[in-house]
């Protein structure tokens, strides 16, 4: 792919200020204290804190395409508290003081990814606004009102405004493209060695394997999300699961004042199947969503990141949750795999006898966890003992996705199931059953 057909990838690489010129690749065997294998936000917040922490160490990123080629570039641009597992989750399987602890450790990380960009004079038009959920049905209300006991017994402020929205303050919107191109650079600055357009082929303790040459390395970090299904080693640890976005062209400051929605604001409502949007920096309406299918066999191509039926299903329900950009131009479409876990857990790992380490399953919520799992992987792979390294999320082990074809029907009777519920709820008026039945299986 040539430098030009990046931007292509979504609205975010079209607008970076980049020219998404393709780094070096490895040039042949080489060592290095800490190989990392993936290129997103995972594998550079890791690089970047290891950096700060040692700048002698000897750091290498992989990646097969360009820094933020997949979900870190392609996202919804929500910097937000949300983790794969909700605190309700958390609790039943940690206990509440631990739940507490990675609510907390989530809340701060919203603000960490705001002081770190602009400490590195990353411009990714970071403004922490808070999340506005609106509530659009009677169902949705009880949805509503009960997140909201919830986030109080966990300590945290909600806000039902006229029981038409509630507002969460633990979000902040940004420019996800701007934010891992300049997150490269700051790694490099540093001291950091990253080789693109560098394909691994495998690895192993003290060694990673790739088209161009072996990386030997006392350390080696798997940070791979979503795309950890294309590898043989990690090809049922994670499901490719295809979330799709559109994006509108800018709107006048009146319509923006007639919707509600400031600057630094993103915003869904209590649907089932998923929406996410945000209000650009340059008043457009970023929308994303679920919705497309899961492909036989984890596959991971191209051609599935624009679903014709998807981007009609997203016009639709933009047009029903913002009624006055029903009619706004869209200028983008696009869409790429989000990574996820068997019991929808994310996890950071690390193994000081093999030296490998690795994090992810995300489902979506990695704009900020990301970041949590860079500062956390830095003080396990240094030694550090600190209060990160005793969240939940260490060193948990997901199981493993079912061979095909169960993993292909119920990775789609679940995403059939949410869009069922919606349905059900526009119908009955009530809560959904069959969400209840499903809730558990998603983290819920």
């Amino acid at each position: 792919m040539k430098s030009d057909g990046y931007r292509d990838l979504s609205f975010w690489h079209d607008s970076v200020d980049d020219d998404l010129t393709p780094r070096a690749s490895l040039p042949g065997n080489t060592d290095a204290d800490v190989a990392i294998i993936g290129g997103g936000l995972t594998g550079l917040w890791t690089a970047y804190y290891l950096l700060r922490q040692d700048p002698g160490l000897r750091v290498v990123v992989l990646e097969k395409q360009i820094a933020g080629f997949g979900a870190s570039g392609r996202n919804g641009g929500w910097c937000s508290a949300l983790f794969p597992a909700s605190p309700a989750a958390l609790e039943r399987r940690h206990g509440h003081r631990s739940a507490v602890a990675m609510r907390r450790a989530m809340v701060d990380t919203v603000e960490e990814v705001g002081r770190d960009a602009l400490a590195e004079g990353i411009d990714c038009d970071y403004a922490h606004g808070g999340t506005v959920s609106f509530v659009r049905s009677a169902a949705q209300l009880v949805r509503a009102r009960a997140e909201i006991a919830e986030a109080e017994r966990f300590g945290e402020p909600r806000t039902l405004r006229d029981e038409q929205a509630v507002l969460d303050p633990a979000c902040a919107t940004l420019h996800p493209a701007k934010l891992v191109r300049g997150l490269a650079r700051a790694v490099e600055r540093r001291g950091g060695v990253i080789y693109e357009r560098t394909a691994v082929l495998g690895w192993r303790p003290h060694q990673v394997r790739t088209r161009r040459g072996t990386v030997s390395a006392r350390t080696v970090v798997l940070a791979t999300e979503g795309y950890g299904a294309t590898l043989a080693a990690t090809h049922r640890s994670v499901l490719p699961l295809y979330s799709l976005m559109i994006v509108t062209e800018p709107l006048p400051d009146a319509v923006w004042h007639a919707i509600g929605i400031e600057h630094g604001q993103s915003f869904t409502d209590f649907r089932h199947l998923l929406v996410y949007g945000q209000r650009t920096a340059d008043n457009r309406i970023a929308f994303g969503g679920r919705g497309a299918r899961y492909h036989w066999g984890s596959s991971i191509r191209p051609g599935y990141d624009r679903s014709p039926r998807v981007f009609e299903h997203l016009r639709h329900a933009l047009a029903d949750l913002i009624p006055q950009a029903a009619n706004a131009a869209i200028t983008h479409q696009w869409g790429g795999p989000i990574g996820v876990p068997r019991d929808w857990h994310a996890s950071v790992r690390f193994d000081p006898v093999t030296g490998i380490g690795s994090a992810g399953g995300y489902v979506g919520d990695g704009l900020s966890t990301t970041n949590l799992a860079g500062r956390t992987l830095a003080d396990l792979i240094t030694g550090v003992e600190s209060p990160l390294t005793r969240l939940p999320w260490v060193n948990h082990q997901s199981p493993r996705w079912e061979p095909e074809p169960l993993r292909f029907i119920g990775a789609n009777l679940g995403l059939l199931a949410m869009g069922a519920a919606d349905a059900e709820e526009r119908l009955t008026g009530r809560p959904s059953v069959a969400a209840k039945l499903v809730g558990p299986l998603i983290g819920h």
